[in-house]
């Protein structure tokens, strides 16, 4: 395996890059963009890099499902750290390009519901078509193809366009959350505010067959910070659940829900236990603290002795 060696959502001057470069490790660490999520992540599974950084989820769009997808089948990877990226759009367009030049449009699918509304007001009659990446979209503007692209301003000097408009977002405090992917290995220490992420099939589908799902999270007080349903190809209305939690594995609470899950679900597939990027510490009510556990252990140790 390339200890060395990163990949991430290319080409060059991708928002999945910008964030890669938020990492300190980044620094010391080869980085090779690829043409695709799954191909970033397959290079982590053939051991030809040790991670991989790709999107997973959008404040206005929601999951990346290319993510989603290939996180839930394939050999097992493992999320190690998440990073939150503030997503702000520039128009690129070619040089001497006026506003009223542009006709053609292009980004990535996440990127167009975020810019909706400002191409409705500033450019009805554009056509968007849609790119690999944001930054590809950049390239193939280069090329001539496109007459605007929809990407981070750092990437206009990579492809030699100019920012004609920045700053362009419809939603405010808009932001794209990446995740480390690598080989399974053991979670890193807990930090006190940590997610835990699973993929999880139901064992039948019956009434009440995904409550029992949510019960395993209720009853324990850990708090549910994402669900979503992603087809399993098996047939229509058949779907996995992915899951986002607050907690660590070796939180005894959130330790309690796994096992449950494992006992009521198909299948559990878990994803890891890794820091929040927004360094969010869990509120536990008291009867669901690490203490508590033991308490409750230790007494009914105590009935199985007769010593209660």
């Amino acid at each position: 395996m390339s200890a060395s060696r990163y990949t991430y959502l290319g080409p060059e001057g991708t928002f999945t890059e910008a964030a890669l470069r938020t990492l300190p490790e980044a620094a010391t660490r080869e980085l090779t963009p690829m043409v695709s999520v799954p191909a970033a992540l397959d290079a982590v599974r053939a051991g030809e890099a040790a991670a991989a950084l790709v999107p997973i989820e959008n404040s206005v769009e929601g999951g990346v499902t290319t993510t989603l997808d290939e996180l839930a089948s394939g050999e097992q990877l493992m999320i190690y750290r998440e990073v939150l990226l503030p997503i702000a759009f520039a128009l690129l367009v070619r040089p001497g390009t006026a506003l009223s030049d542009v006709k053609t449009v292009t980004g990535h699918p996440v990127a167009q519901p975020q810019v909706r509304k400002w191409l409705a007001a500033q450019l009805p009659e554009a056509v968007w078509e849609s790119a690999a990446s944001n930054a590809d979209g950049a390239r193939l503007v280069q090329e001539g193809r496109y007459d605007g692209a929809f990407a981070g301003e750092f990437a206009a000097a990579t492809y030699g366009l100019t920012p004609l408009v920045t700053d362009i977002h419809d939603a405010q405090n808009a932001a794209t959350r990446f995740v480390l992917v690598g080989r399974p290995a053991r979670p890193a220490a807990p930090t006190g505010a940590d997610k835990t992420s699973v993929v999880l099939w139901l064992r039948a589908d019956h009434p009440g067959a995904l409550l029992e799902l949510l019960q395993e999270y209720a009853v324990r007080g850990v708090n549910m910070m994402r669900i979503e349903s992603r087809p399993t190809g098996e047939g229509i209305g058949r779907y996995c659940f992915s899951v986002d939690c607050e907690g660590h594995i070796t939180d005894r609470r959130v330790s309690e829900v796994l096992m449950g899950l494992k006992r009521v679900c198909r299948e559990v597939r878990f994803l890891g236990s890794y820091p929040r990027a927004d360094e969010v510490t869990a509120s536990v009510r008291p009867e669901m603290t690490d203490a508590a556990f033991t308490d409750a252990s230790d007494w009914l140790a105590r009935c199985m002795d007769g010593r209660s």
